[in-house]
């Protein structure tokens, strides 16, 4: 069983984008567009932090990178929330834009689970550059006004993205994390053929 002790500095600031999440919803519900704003931008803030250190400090794990994808997919979420309560009429403008990104989003998480029994934790290039633009588009929203340049740039590399991830699921047999891209899974032949844990 495990303790607080266990986890690590990088766990920690993952860690604190779960429990951040009910507080931002609680701002949503206050409507208080402006707090809920600097919270977030400081959730985001976190994400950038914890996978540097666990880089730096040489604490990278496979429990590491999933509680860090969960703390990821949480704070997009809220985001999306607050972005849907907050911009209401730019999200009904754009929700068959919005979906057509979405639903395969929806599908390659169906398929991980199904596969895996888990989200994924690749952390690809792709996935990196994605969560930056996805959540810089969110914050120039709320911050200032949606800007559609950023928006169909961020629905590009999110489609690229997510069926990249959809190729590594079918690419590793069992669940695996840290993985830069499909370029770099071809060359890790010892992973694909261990089947790596």
């Amino acid at each position: 069983m495990l303790t607080f002790k266990n986890y690590n500095i990088a766990d920690w600031f993952s860690f604190y984008r779960i429990f951040a999440a009910p507080f931002l919803l609680l701002l949503i519900w206050l409507d208080l567009q402006l707090f809920f704003t600097w919270l977030l931008l400081i959730s985001y803030s976190t994400d950038a932090i914890d996978g540097y250190l666990a880089r730096k400090l040489k604490i990278t794990s496979p429990r590491g990178s999933q509680l860090d994808s969960f703390g990821d997919q949480v704070t997009l979420i809220v985001g999306l929330i607050g972005l849907f309560y907050f911009e209401t009429n730019f999200i009904k403008t754009n929700l068959v834009l919005i979906l057509i990104a979405f639903i395969p989003y929806i599908l390659q998480m169906g398929i991980a689970y199904f596969k895996y029994g888990k989200a994924t934790a690749f952390h690809t290039y792709l996935a990196k550059l994605s969560a930056m633009l996805q959540s810089l588009f969110i914050l120039w929203s709320l911050f200032f006004n949606p800007e559609y340049v950023l928006f169909y740039i961020m629905i590009i590399i999110g489609l690229l993205e997510t069926f990249e991830e959809i190729t590594l699921i079918f690419m590793y047999d069992n669940w695996a994390s840290d993985v830069k891209g499909i370029y770099w899974a071809m060359r890790d032949k010892r992973r694909l053929k261990n089947k790596s844990h």
